[in-house]
């Protein structure tokens, strides 16, 4: 018997709501803490300062956040000197949808690499816009920390990382994978076109996280790669499903929620104002998203999000998970990692993927399985990380769907920017340490038996 969209959304419908808890404390998070909140700025450029309109999105950042004010006259890459100065933690950019081009995106990207002479992230960044000014406004005063119960995707992923969730497989028709809360995930036969069930996803089972792949453009998702399937389209800021009969689902799911779109083409895309990415924020209740500008082939930059978001649950904020992801991308360009073809796609990814929202507003997985240990402590200027595998295979892969899916570096973010680093132990395996983080790769074997761990000394930037 092959099941339909209802009894697969009323099964969802009737898992018991997660119950309301606080986000896990970071396992990165060191014993040491700095006293000080995180230095923010906001960059905009004057004209959108001076929009009546826009104005209070800048004025809603400064008042969360304390923070700076960098205005540009005509290129974003004007404020590198004033950013140097502040080097902020977090950088927000406030764009209008005319301002947020692929272009704007990669100078961004890359602005963001030279506030100091390492070739790493310095600043935390992402682009704050919206469909209009008051959806942009309805982003920048969302304050409560999301914490991430409910996953919906039309690709596979890592649901046993998860809480609760359903998939719907692009590669297999009919093929659905739902997890209960405490339960296990099992699989179930689908409807043959998904937009309704797709729909009813985001509209009643109100996910917190959101995740796709496959075919798209500025206009348009496909929810089937290998097979005929409806697809997802925009009109007016507005999200809706078209399934293969011509019906038209309209999608309002105004929850707070992550996007993910790992693997497809345009969707970060920002080319006029009825596009993917505005729609998404406007009609589907998006804070943060991701999104590649351009057709993508090559799928470091989007699919490694996964890695650190989703298949290390609670370990990182979704910002973090990006950017931790952008770092080991550039670690392997520095490292000249992999065969010419290797190198040029991940030159291609490190400019094009997009970071939408305030890169400040916390949203985190619930806490779940984990495959290693990981903790980060600091005691009188000595700084220890360490790893700790739970089994023979905790350093291969989670989930081998999408591309370049190889298992990311160990990661850590510190709590304050440091300097004269000299490591005094762990230094054979290779530790890449900057000002804000320190990077391991994953040893080519794990010992099950063995704590890998870094020990260094360092001491704090004033």
């Amino acid at each position: 018997m092959s099941y339909t969209m209802f009894p697969i959304v009323a099964l969802l419908m009737s898992l018991p709501a997660a119950a309301p808890v606080k986000a896990a404390a970071p396992e990165t998070a060191p014993a040491q803490t700095a006293a000080a909140a995180p230095a923010y700025a906001v960059v905009v450029s004057r004209a959108t300062h001076q929009q009546a309109d826009w104005k209070p999105v800048v004025e809603a950042l400064v008042q969360r956040h304390h923070a700076k004010v960098i205005e540009f006259d005509k290129e974003v890459g004007q404020t590198l000197d004033a950013l140097k100065q502040a080097f902020p933690r977090y950088t927000c950019f406030v764009a209008q949808p005319a301002e947020a081009s692929r272009e704007f995106v990669a100078a961004v990207s890359d602005l963001a690499r030279k506030l100091d002479d390492d070739p790493y992230t310095d600043t935390l960044w992402g682009i704050l816009t919206g469909y209009t000014a008051q959806n942009a406004l309805a982003i920048a005063r969302h304050e409560e920390p999301l914490v991430v119960h409910r996953v919906s995707a039309g690709t596979q992923f890592a649901l046993d990382c998860c809480e609760q969730g359903i998939w719907y497989d692009e590669l297999v028709k009919n093929k659905v994978v739902y997890k209960k809360p405490g339960g296990e995930p099992n699989e179930l036969r689908g409807p043959d076109d998904t937009t309704e069930a797709m729909a009813k996803a985001l509209n009643e089972y109100h996910p917190d996280l959101f995740i796709t792949s496959g075919h798209a453009t500025e206009r348009d998702w496909q929810l089937g790669f290998r097979y005929r399937n409806g697809q997802f389209r925009c009109a007016e800021g507005r999200l809706f499903g078209l399934d293969t009969g011509g019906k038209r689902h309209p999608i309002d799911s105004p929850n707070p929620k992550v996007y993910l779109p790992v693997g497809n083409c345009l969707m970060g895309h920002i080319d006029r104002p009825d596009c993917m990415a505005l729609a998404w924020m406007n009609s589907a209740g998006v804070k943060q998203m991701i999104g590649y500008t351009v057709s993508t082939w090559f799928g470091y930059a989007g699919w490694g999000c996964l890695n650190y978001f989703v298949e290390q649950p609670g370990r990182y904020t979704f910002t973090e998970a990006f950017f931790a992801n952008q770092q080991a991308l550039i670690h392997s360009l520095e490292s000249d990692a992999g065969d010419a073809a290797t190198r040029k796609g991940l030159k291609f990814d490190s400019t094009v993927v997009a970071f939408y929202g305030d890169p400040a507003w916390q949203a985190r997985m619930a806490a779940g399985k984990l495959a290693f240990e990981q903790s980060l402590s600091a005691a009188d200027g000595r700084w220890t990380f360490e790893v700790k595998p739970k089994d023979a295979n905790s350093f291969g892969p989670i989930d081998t769907n999408g591309s370049q899916r190889q298992p990311r570096p160990f990661l850590a973010f510190f709590d304050r920017r440091l300097k004269d680093v000299e490591v005094v132990e762990g230094a054979d395996l290779k530790p890449v340490i900057t000002d804000d983080f320190i990077l391991v790769e994953r040893p080519p074997a794990c010992d099950p038996s063995k704590t890998y761990r870094v020990v260094f000394r360092a001491r704090p930037i004033q």
